[in-house]
Order: C-alpha cells, then sequence, then structure tokens
C-alpha cells in the first residue's frame, strides 16, 4: 500500500516526556518535523527539546483532545498510557501504533493469548493465577519452579516473584497482591537477546540484527549488537517478529524479547511497542537508528536501513554514574548520551554510552 509521507513541519504528538521522547523529539527534528510533548510534568527531558509541551493528567480527556487537534500525527514512548487516552486522541489525528498494540501489551495474560494464538509465536506455559489453589495448580502441572507476575505495570523486574516450591505459594500470593496474576514456566534460558523492528504504514518491515541483552539487578544493564549466533536463530526470531508485526497491523518501532535455549529453541518473552532500551545501540553504529526509524514509520516515509557498520556495546548509566560521563566522553570510540534528568536517584535511568568494539 503506498503511503504519503508527511510534509515537513508538520507536528509529531509524543505521549511522554522521559528519555524516550527526548530521543523521538531530536529525531523528529533532525527529519524537519515538531514534536509537542504530552506529559503529566510541566518540565521533562523531552519536553526541553520539543517545539511544545502539553502537562495535564492522562485521563484529562479534554487535555487530550486540544493536543491531539494540535498534531499531525500521535505516537508514545511507553506503554502505560490509559487507552482511553489513546482512543480519544486517534478521534483527531491517527496515533501509531494503534490502541490494539497497547491494550495487547497492557496485560501479561492478554498479550501471552496473543503471541501464541493469534500470532503463533512460542511462549512459555502460563496460566491464569487469581486463587492459590490456580497457583498450586500452575506449580504442579509445570513440574518445577515458576514466575509469578502481576499482569499490569510490571517493568525492570518489578511485579514478579519467582516460586521455587509449594512452601513459597502463600508468601508470593501475598507479596503480589493475590489479584490479577499470571504464573508463567520458568524458562533455562542460556541467553536473552532481542529483535528490534520497524513496520511502516505500507506495512514494509525492517528487522535490526541480533541484540544479546545482559540485566542487573533486574534492569538491563548492556546491549551488545550485532551479537553473535553460534545457533543460527536470526532467521527464525526474525521470522517471528515479522509475524508479531503483522499480526496487530503495526506501525513504528517493536522491541520483542526472546529467550535462546540451549537447543536453540526460541520463546518470545514480551513484546514492548515503543521504541526500546536494547535499540540504543543503532544510534551510534552507522544506520538509520530506532529513533529516526520510529519516526519514519509514523510519518509514512519509506523505513531507513538496519544494517550496522559497527559493532557496539551499549551500557545504561544509572544513578550516580551519570557523574562519569566527562571522563567518558574522552574514551575513543565513546559516545555519551545524556537523558538531562534533574534529579539523579539510585536505580534511575540517567543516561546511556556506546562504545564501537568493532
Amino acid at each position: 500500500m503506498k503511503t504519503t509521507p508527511l510534509k515537513p513541519g508538520s507536528t509529531i504528538g509524543i505521549f511522554g516526556g522521559g528519555q524516550l521522547g527526548r530521543m523521538l523529539a531530536q529525531a523528529a527534528d533532525k527529519l524537519g518535523y515538531k514534536a509537542h510533548i504530552f506529559d503529566v510534568f510541566a518540565d521533562t527531558p523531552a519536553g526541553r527539546v520539543s517545539e511544545a509541551r502539553t502537562a495535564a493528567p492522562y485521563d484529562d480527556l479534554n487535555a487530550i483532545r486540544e493536543f491531539s487537534q494540535s498534531c499531525n500525527v500521535i505516537t508514545y514512548e511507553f506503554e502505560n498510557i490509559p487507552a482511553a487516552a489513546i482512543h480519544e486522541a486517534n478521534l483527531h489525528a491517527p496515533v501509531f501504533p494503534s490502541a490494539k498494540a497497547l491494550e495487547t501489551s497492557h496485560d501479561r495474560l492478554v498479550e501471552k493469548i496473543f503471541l501464541s494464538d493469534v500470532a503463533n509465536a512460542p511462549v512459555v506455559d502460563f496460566f491464569k493465577v487469581e486463587t492459590m489453589e490456580n497457583l498450586a495448580n500452575a506449580l504442579d502441572d509445570f513440574s518445577g519452579p515458576c514466575v509469578l507476575k502481576t499482569r499490569r505495570f510490571g517493568y525492570d523486574g518489578k511485579g514478579q516473584v519467582k516460586i521455587n516450591s509449594p512452601k513459597e505459594i502463600r508468601s508470593g500470593f501475598a507479596r503480589l497482591g493475590g489479584a490479577d496474576l499470571i504464573a508463567e514456566k520458568f524458562a533455562p534460558f542460556v541467553r536473552e537477546f532481542s529483535i528490534i523492528a520497524a513496520r511502516g504504514q505500507d506495512g514494509d518491515i525492517a528487522c535490526y540484527p541480533l541484540t544479546e541483552n545482559i540485566h542487573k539487578d533486574h534492569r538491563l544493564h548492556t546491549s551488545y549488537a550485532p551479537a553473535d549466533d553460534p545457533q543460527n536463530i536470526s532467521g527464525k526470531a526474525h521470522n517471528i517478529t515479522n509475524r508479531i508485526l503483522n499480526a496487530l497491523e503495526y506501525v513504528g518501532v517493536m522491541g520483542v524479547e526472546f529467550f535462546e535455549m540451549e537447543n536453540g529453541e526460541l520463546i518470545v518473552n514480551e513484546i514492548a511497542p515503543r521504541v526500546h532500551n536494547s535499540g540504543h545501540w543503532t544510534q551510534d553504529a552507522g544506520c538509520c537508528d530506532q529513533f529516526e526509524q520510529h519516526i519514519r514509520a509514523v510519518t509514512g516515509l519509506p523505513l531507513g536501513n538496519t544494517k550496522p557498520n559497527h559493532t557496539i556495546l551499549m551500557t545504561n548509566l544509572i544513578g550516580d554514574e551519570i557523574k562519569h560521563i566527562d571522563d567518558l566522553a574522552k574514551q575513543p570510540n565513546t559516545f555519551v548520551h545524556n537523558y538531562d534528568k534533574r534529579d539523579i536517584r539510585l536505580g534511575r535511568k540517567m543516561g546511556h554510552v556506546n562504545v564501537i568494539v568493532s
């Protein structure tokens, strides 16, 4: 399907004023577009580099209406936006990715059912959990450990606990609130990796190569790409990703997180309907970076080249680590990205650094 790209000078609305919104706004500017940020806070990292800002709660539909009417197209930088906000915005300007993608990712149970039943993507065995008896049945069915998770609002390892034996059922169930939970069979993976991919309005898909991810304290610490592929899984991972994007009729950049098993089997852990932390390496790899790619997709421009010229090691800068940014910037083949967050807090993502490995 042929699309007409949005004209330069048009306004891209972005829900969310954090670091991802900031880098999207910078990419929009590079392509000749204006950015209008909607966030609950007036002073945000994204707002400081954007043409316009709206500060209001995400349930203020009047504010969303006024914001949307000032935009030519709208996108978002994080998933936990009320679906009602997206539906209201879509009455006044096209929103990409769609509300369907957002609603699918809002609920881990809905997401797992979509992945397995609609996108034909491999996932771990899972159980809906509302009672301790449900959890006991899941643990028995799995014949081994499981990971109990809240169905909504979990990120960076929050909202989940590993259940190793029946004696941990009561405490784990209580710890997560005892309602709206999902139990997933524990996957003894050998590696975590992601595929960053984009789908345009015309249905074209462009995938980046394998990205190997290392987590520290349940938070992404480093990403390495293009990753080694000793089990020759790249083609399989890209095919699965394509099925997910097409099943959602997706427009924009998505992060698909995988577990790689010892026998080369792949399991989709989760999807993120937005630009993704594990795609930051693309900014200095000599290809179209994920932020420009997302802007290209939502504005109807052709998708850019996803073949990197360099191998990159990306490291998140957490909390006080941002204080070393000047020293890092002196290192050869090193590129620092400061998110301009006012307050340094323990565990807060403050920036990242990309190092050209080869």
